[in-house]
């Protein structure tokens, strides 16, 4: 059973983010030329709308670095990108009593519509952008991955 105009839903209006076609949750993998030098596999970011709205994303991955970014985006094309990039995350590394807050610089940010093959071999959007962090410099990452499917095969 689908929502009709008959059955009072004419005047409903669902108010899309900006970036609603950028936005998600995705299982990606933080690779150095091609390999995944720490051994993590995948591990799932997300991306969605600001307060703010507008051509502007979160990039959020749940505390894993930790680093939960704005970037700007440019919905047309499905891109983003943006430096000095401030976390709104912060950690205290093993054995200091500094707090570090990571400041990034992202490039050739890209979501390809059905650009990605799932672990379950079904196609889904890819994610894929370059960063770098301040409290790694010089290292570029390549964070790479697919939109979440909600098929359990495709979890992890």
């Amino acid at each position: 059973m689908s929502c009709s105009n008959e059955e009072g839903f004419a005047d409903l209006d669902i108010n899309k983010s900006v970036v609603s076609e950028m936005s998600g949750e995705w299982f990606v993998k933080l690779l150095v030329d091609g390999e995944d030098i720490y051994d993590i596999g995948y591990y799932k970011i997300s991306t969605h709308n600001t307060p703010q709205g507008g051509a502007e994303m979160y990039i959020d991955d749940f505390k894993l670095w930790p680093s939960r970014v704005i970037v700007p985006v440019n919905v047309e094309d499905l891109t983003f990108a943006g430096s000095g990039l401030v976390s709104e995350y912060s950690y205290t590394p093993t054995g200091s009593t500094t707090t570090v807050t990571p400041v990034l610089d992202i490039t050739n940010g890209q979501i390809t519509k059905n650009g990605a093959t799932t672990s379950s071999g079904g196609v889904s959007d890819k994610i894929s952008f370059k960063v770098e962090f301040s409290d790694d410099p010089g290292t570029v990452y390549t964070i790479e991955g697919y939109k979440r499917t909600g098929f359990l095969e495709d979890e992890h």
